[in-house]
């Protein structure tokens, strides 16, 4: 993913806590994933405004973790994501 590209969730997909699973997952028509802590901490930076960017900044300074290892993870994650059309990217 590149530094000024933005992530955002496509229209039907979303974010969603799984009370009976007692985990987040990302819900899309027919599909679900379920996500652990750093998915979740990822997708809850994507909000459609800011670039990868941005977000990899934010992620770097709330958890005090080397941005080009983040922005290495991050990456790998959304395309993962964007791949199974469960993320657009303008």
């Amino acid at each position: 993913m590149l530094a000024q590209e933005i992530p955002t969730l496509p229209r039907g997909v979303r974010l969603h806590y799984d009370k009976v699973r007692e985990k987040w997952v990302l819900l899309a028509p027919e599909r679900a994933v379920t996500l652990d802590q750093i998915g979740h901490a990822i997708l809850n930076e994507v909000d459609g405004q800011r670039s990868f960017l941005q977000i990899t900044t934010a992620l770097s300074e709330r958890y005090n973790a080397p941005q080009d290892q983040i922005a290495e993870d991050s990456g790998g994650f959304l395309d993962a994501l964007r791949a199974r059309r469960f993320l657009d990217v303008t």
